[in-house]
């Protein structure tokens, strides 16, 4: 069996780091990302801490998929379902990069804020996702969409936590209703993958939920993402952040990213969020102005 360093990072799959980005928004929308380089500092170190504590997931999920996805179109390709790299390397190379993540984080105790809610929060999200992928619990219905939106939550707290600025309650909100939107449109998705493959070929989950139950489900967090969002931009505290509470004028161009990663869902082959938002060019584009908008608004 031949391994090779591609086939390595494929199992640790670094480009879904940029979740991880989700670590910096404290950060930023405190407006401290050119300002407080030593803040900026402990949250880098999180942000390799947490992303190689996901790859560990990864890893082992991969090890506990392979036999399905030995069934499917593309996921046969994974280097464990296609034999490349064995389950034995790949729970070892879990075990690594889950020690070598608290290394780092142990590392920077120095720089962190609040390091001990930042080391419990990293251990819990790992623990959530070795119960979710282990004992099964990414099998169950809703249970598996709502441990998706926690982690998300869990990456924000995580980040609050490193750089010890507080959170906007309504920004937890639309991070959490907006995850939820993510993985139900994913599932909606790939809930099509039933009639075109046979039930054995995909996840069990997705022959528990219904299309309509899926499609309803994410047009209502979607509207609660939007609603949220704009809730956010006018309450106080962000008003007083931004000039002259003028936060609000990012909504639309919000609403914009929203609907054209709605019609993404529909239209492109995976719902994968991440495949999603880095193969369509209009996406990055206004994520780019969206960022240098509110940089600018501060």
């Amino acid at each position: 069996m031949k391994t090779t360093v591609r086939d390595g990072l494929a199992l640790m799959r670094p480009w879904h780091a940029c979740k991880n980005l989700l670590i910096f928004l404290p950060l930023f929308f405190h407006g401290g990302i050119f300002s407080a380089p030593e803040k900026m500092a402990a949250a880098a170190i999180g942000f390799a801490a947490f992303s190689l504590n996901a790859s560990a997931i990864y890893a082992l999920n991969d090890c506990r998929d392979a036999p399905q996805d030995r069934q499917h179109p593309r996921k046969k390709n994974r280097p464990v379902a296609a034999g490349r790299i064995s389950e034995r390397a790949a729970l070892t190379m879990a075990l690594a990069l889950a020690v070598l993540s608290a290394g780092i984080l142990l590392a920077g105790r120095g720089m962190i804020a609040q390091f001990g809610a930042a080391a419990a929060t990293l251990a819990a999200y790992l623990l959530m996702n070795v119960c979710y992928t282990v004992f099964g619990l990414k099998h169950v219905p809703i249970l598996d969409v709502s441990i998706v939106a926690l982690g998300f939550v869990m990456r924000i707290l995580f980040g609050s936590f490193l750089t010890g600025i507080p959170v906007s309650s309504w920004l937890l909100l639309t991070v959490m209703v907006a995850s939820y939107y993510m993985s139900f449109g994913k599932r909606r998705k790939r809930c099509n993958e039933l009639r075109a493959l046979g039930q054995n070929s995909v996840r069990r989950v997705l022959s528990l939920y219904t299309p309509e139950f899926l499609t309803q489900s994410t047009n209502m967090f979607l509207t609660l993402t939007i609603v949220f969002y704009a809730l956010w931009s006018v309450d106080a505290q962000t008003e007083l952040r931004y000039a002259q509470g003028r936060a609000v004028w990012s909504l639309p161009l919000v609403i914009l990213i929203l609907l054209f990663y709605h019609y993404d869902i529909d239209t492109r082959p995976d719902g994968d969020p991440v495949e999603i938002i880095l193969h369509d060019w209009r996406l990055v584009v206004l994520a780019c102005v969206y960022v240098a908008m509110m940089l600018l608004l501060m």
